[in-house]
């Protein structure tokens, strides 16, 4: 008796041909592995010493936070680790990362908590859950005599790190602070030439009613200084800063302006004693230098300042040929 084909249960001829081509490929094709897949992925094996590798991978913070980070180049040569800003991710640091893995040193850069690749947590949106994550890090690769480069608030990040962990162990020589947030952006009576409370509540609120826009309007307005007179606007970076930034956590994009804007970091500094490295651009709309890199320098025990006339916040990008090399020469000197 055939088969009623009108019945669901029963297999057509055409569900098994599917069915054994599908087999077939799944014979065919590699093993994925997803590292994000929580605490299921083995921890990577460091390479062998000398040995030049890319990597991409994940470290477990001890809160259980999965934290995403790159690590190219040589890793028997001195590394350079970047820490990226608000509310942006590891990628933006592809100028830097090539120009320096091109010069033989090893490069290492990771997303913060709730940014990019790493964990969307609810919490821990903070300057020392920051440094903590970027110790750990550190610690997994076991980083040693490196120099660390934080732009914006990736700055305020450098310098809790270092002050709480680089300097002790050994781990860190040298430190950059690029447009950083430092000492304090909000304004305080100790603190009055930084930025009314009301200027950071209106960051919160454009990322609680359109993240998506206003992901739009900072990067082609004044982040890059694309909303100055004959600027030239490049499309691409501020699309780039869009893809980015729509990665991460609201939350995380949220509770991060309290952490650069009201993290008060003058004893970090004042604690530094490794060279450090302060660039900024005087026409930085979003961390105006006034409040920040001409203080900095001050406080630190052993800092250098190099500004940057007409230079925007996002100089890194815009003005890469010019801050590649001096970072260079900071490096080698």
């Amino acid at each position: 008796m055939s088969p009623d084909r009108t019945d669901p249960l029963l297999p057509s001829r055409r569900d098994l041909l599917q069915a054994a081509v599908a087999a077939a490929a799944a014979i065919a094709l590699p093993s994925l592995s997803f590292p994000f897949a929580a605490q299921a992925a083995p921890a990577a094996q460091p390479p062998k010493k000398g040995a030049a590798a890319m990597i991409s991978s994940y470290v477990q913070t001890q809160d259980g936070v999965q934290i995403f980070y790159k690590d190219w180049g040589p890793k028997d040569a001195q590394p350079i680790v970047f820490h990226h800003g608000w509310p942006l991710s590891s990628d933006d640091w592809d100028a830097q990362m090539l120009f320096f893995v091109q010069h033989g040193y090893r490069v290492v850069a990771h997303d913060r908590r709730g940014h990019g690749r790493s964990s969307q947590v609810s919490d821990g949106h903070d300057m020392d859950h920051y440094a903590a994550d970027a110790s750990a890090v550190a610690e997994h690769l076991n980083l040693r005599n490196a120099v660390h480069i934080g732009h914006s608030t990736g700055g305020g990040e450098v310098a809790r790190y270092v002050a709480k962990f680089g300097q002790p162990q050994g781990r860190v020589a040298k430190a950059v602070l690029v447009s950083a947030v430092p000492p304090l952006m909000l304004k305080t009576d100790a603190n009055p030439e930084g930025l009314p409370r009301e200027v950071f509540d209106g960051f919160r609120k454009n990322v609680a009613d359109n993240r998506a826009q206003f992901f739009l309007d900072v990067p082609a307005g004044p982040f890059y200084g694309f909303n100055r007179k004959d600027a030239k606007v490049m499309p691409g970076v501020v699309q780039n800063w869009w893809r980015q930034g729509m990665m991460g956590s609201a939350k995380a994009h949220y509770d991060g302006i309290k952490a650069f804007s009201e993290t008060d970091q003058t004893e970090d500094l004042k604690t530094i004693t490794v060279p450090t490295l302060v660039l900024h651009g005087d026409d930085d709309q979003i961390v105006p230098i006034a409040d920040s890199a001409l203080k900095s320098a001050k406080l630190l025990k052993n800092g250098t300042l190099k500004v940057y006339k007409g230079y925007p916040h996002g100089m890194l990008t815009t003005h890469a040929d010019v801050i590649n090399p001096d970072l260079l020469a900071f490096v080698k000197g």
